[in-house]
């Protein structure tokens, strides 16, 4: 077993111990549960990375056999000294908040606590760097009191054991490994509390395989500095992890806003796993259509380098529709806004709003990667039609992959991604990937999963535009207006007349045979016709 694979494995036993601990006090599959897994998760990732940092800055402290022990003989000069030289993404503890210190008091009367005041001098002492901001301008710290979601007799004694626990292994070996390392983690982390199963705003899963195909069609230049990267609908960051992967996390900056507090909470620990903390500051929880918050210095919507999202589909947002209908969004939702339907309510197709946002959030060099239902490319009326439209005379269209029916394992809707370019002024590339991908069981529902070779033929196809029989076609802007504005490959496919070749001799047997079932099947037809006339005749002879 390889080093890397071991320490996946140790963080998943950790994971899984830190379940069981939540399911023996009555919290499995509890909406606290993943509160308190990534939470503590959390809490040992900072006290680790702490411990790595100033090691890598005091050599003493490294060669220490217990560093904690020698980090409390420093002065208090010497204490702020070091801390101030740490990196702006790490967390700056005390001695008292250590895992050792809380291990070696956990006998103590009100050890749960304590356990959960250390938590919250944490998250106060580092706020301004670690915290999540809201629309209305309030601050989300980074911990909250878990263990008083435990019955109270009980906090006790499970305190100790998230403790002991946490003590037994140490992440300060795996601060050097890389984005697979830790997309493989933060994905175990999440597993049971970020799925795809919907029905909640904006914390729809997008697989992975979706997520690397946008990033690699989206990024394909070297050396490229100082970006910025957008999801108006983040989640828990999949999208975003993604891309700024295929940029490089120390070359862009991260911007998202997300109105779910779990996911707001998920993104966070994403960022701080793949060392995107400097971005932290830019994680908000609110509504994007209703209250966009990012902003430039003349008050104005900020525009973005790239964009990524995996909006919601439908969502009843009737209750602020008419408050989205003002002069100060005519530009932003130039195509239009989704009326009330009298019934279904839940059926109003949020994501034309979420696209038009993205489009008037993009720099003039910008490009975006979006999820839609494929019934977006093709409708032939109303807002989906006039943003379509928008985007070909526009001339910013790049292409159109349609993904393979049930790729979003409990959503039946298809989906397509649609990638916009501003500085794509010429050929678009259609791809029809319907067919591709291999069915799986899922629990009870079928998931289409796609190969690693399947990736990469769609990444290819696109990145060098071409035309490949039954899967992609390269069109010109004229030509998708020509077809009514319509983004589905099949329509652009040519019909195909097969050519067989045969002998003088063959074609004049077939011929031969034709005729004579021509003949048979005239005779045969006449024959119908005379009795076809008798019976009539015979009705109106009835008749008189």
């Amino acid at each position: 077993m390889t080093t890397t694979v071991q320490f996946q494995t140790q963080v998943k036993n950790l994971i899984d111990s830190l379940k069981g601990i939540c399911s023996n006090y009555g919290l499995g599959n509890s909406g606290d549960e993943y509160i308190i897994i990534t939470q503590t998760f959390l809490y040992k990732f900072l006290n680790d990375k702490f411990a790595y940092e100033v090691k890598q800055l005091n050599t003493e402290l490294a060669k220490a056999e217990k560093w904690q022990q020698a980090i409390e003989q420093l002065t208090e000069e010497e204490y702020e000294m070091l801390t101030l030289q740490l990196s702006a993404d790490t967390a700056v503890l005390q001695s008292h908040h250590f895992i050792s210190h809380l291990f070696g008091i956990q006998n103590t009367s009100d050890f749960a606590k304590t356990f959960d005041d250390t938590l919250m001098d944490i998250a106060i002492q580092n706020n301004d760097i670690f915290s999540v901001i809201t629309t209305s301008g309030s601050k989300e710290p980074l911990f909250e009191r878990i263990s008083e979601k435990i019955d109270e007799g009980d906090r006790n004694a499970f305190a100790k054991a998230v403790i002991n626990q946490l003590v037994d292994f140490s992440f300060e070996h795996i601060f050097n490994e890389k984005y697979d390392f830790y997309a493989t983690i933060f994905e175990y982390l999440i597993k049971d509390y970020n799925n795809d199963s919907g029905g909640t705003y904006a914390e729809y899963y997008t697989p992975h395989a979706v997520a690397k195909i946008m990033a690699s069609i989206l990024v394909t230049e070297d050396n490229i500095q100082d970006v910025t990267c957008y999801d108006p609908s983040a989640g828990s960051g999949t999208l975003l992890m993604n891309l700024a992967h295929a940029i490089g996390e120390d070359k862009c900056t991260i911007y998202s806003q997300d109105v779910s507090k779990k996911s707001s909470k998920l993104l966070r620990l994403n960022l701080i796993l793949n060392n995107l903390v400097h971005s932290l500051q830019n994680v908000v929880r609110g509504n994007t259509i209703l209250a966009p918050f990012h902003k430039d210095n003349d008050n104005e919507l900020q525009k973005f380098d790239y964009i990524v999202s995996n909006p919601p589909f439908k969502l009843d947002f009737s209750e602020y529709r008419d408050d989205l209908d003002s002069k100060e969004n005519n530009e932003r939702f130039f195509a239009g806004i989704p009326n009330i339907p009298k019934k279904k309510k839940e059926s109003m197709a949020i994501y034309s709003l979420f696209l038009q946002h993205i489009i008037h959030s993009l720099t003039k060099n910008g490009k975006a990667a979006i999820v839609v239902p494929t019934g977006f490319i093709t409708a032939q009326t109303g807002i989906d039609k006039k943003i379509r439209k928008k985007m070909v005379e526009s001339k910013m269209l790049a292409g159109v992959v349609s993904m393979p029916s049930n790729i979003f394992a409990t959503t039946g809707t298809n989906v397509s991604i649609v990638f916009i370019d501003k500085n794509n002024t010429e050929d678009v590339v259609l791809i029809d990937a319907s067919n591709l991908g291999t069915q799986i069981k899922e629990g009870k529902n079928k998931k289409t999963v796609l190969s690693d070779i399947e990736e990469q033929q769609i990444i290819e196809i696109f990145n060098n535009k071409k035309t490949v029989d039954n899967i992609s076609v390269v069109v010109s802007n004229n030509d998708i207006i020509k077809k009514n504005y319509s983004f589905s490959a099949g329509q652009y496919f040519k019909v195909k007349i097969e050519y067989i070749d045969i002998s003088n001799e063959s074609f004049v047997d077939s011929m031969v045979s034709y005729q004579k079932s021509i003949s048979e099947l005239s005779v045969k037809s006449s024959q119908l016709e005379n009795e076809i006339f008798k019976n009539l005749k015979k009705l109106s002879c009835s008749g008189k």
